[in-house]
């Protein structure tokens, strides 16, 4: 068995990838979104970071996460979303599949990049045509911000291409 080393930056930013076990699309049911929206309110309000961008799809979420300058503990922060959205959840068996997938962000290029994965990752899955069809999507405050111009995502993204993290 290999033995996986997760990378711990103080003040890191980070890519997440999360997925429901067996794929089974917990998602799809908008009362389980809002589970997971209040998860990540009460985890943040006791053990702050900035959420920069998340896709919620009906069996994964990807996020892009900054830590605080003096903290690395992305771990703890997932055990309690995780298990904050599985109490509340009214379904039989496992929720979550064991553990997650990160990837510490190196520079500006590279969180364009995962920022912009997630954003067009609904259109990846063929979900929708367009980015902003997506209700679960950090994609419309980016939008609002001015981070994207009108069209962005309507056709493949060469920024994304090779990139899965599914």
């Amino acid at each position: 068995m290999r033995t996986y080393i997760r990378s711990y930056q103080p003040g890191g930013c980070y890519f997440f990838t999360v997925v429901t076990r067996n794929r089974a699309p917990h998602f799809s049911d908008s009362a389980t979104v809002e589970r997971l929206r209040q998860a990540f309110r009460h985890v943040i309000a006791k053990h702050p970071f900035s959420l920069d961008a998340i896709v919620v799809m009906p069996d994964h979420l990807h996020t892009v996460w900054s830590l605080p300058d003096d903290d690395h503990d992305f771990s703890t922060r997932w055990r309690l979303i995780k298990h904050y959205v599985s109490r509340g959840w009214q379904g039989n068996g496992t929720f979550w599949q064991p553990r997650f997938w990160e990837h510490l962000i190196r520079d500006e290029n590279d969180y364009r990049r995962h920022v912009d994965y997630i954003h067009y990752n609904p259109v990846k899955h063929g979900f929708v045509a367009k980015p902003e069809e997506w209700r679960h999507s950090s994609y419309h405050s980016a939008k609002e911000q001015g981070l994207y111009p009108s069209g962005w995502g309507h056709s493949e993204l060469d920024i994304c291409s090779g990139m899965k993290f599914e």
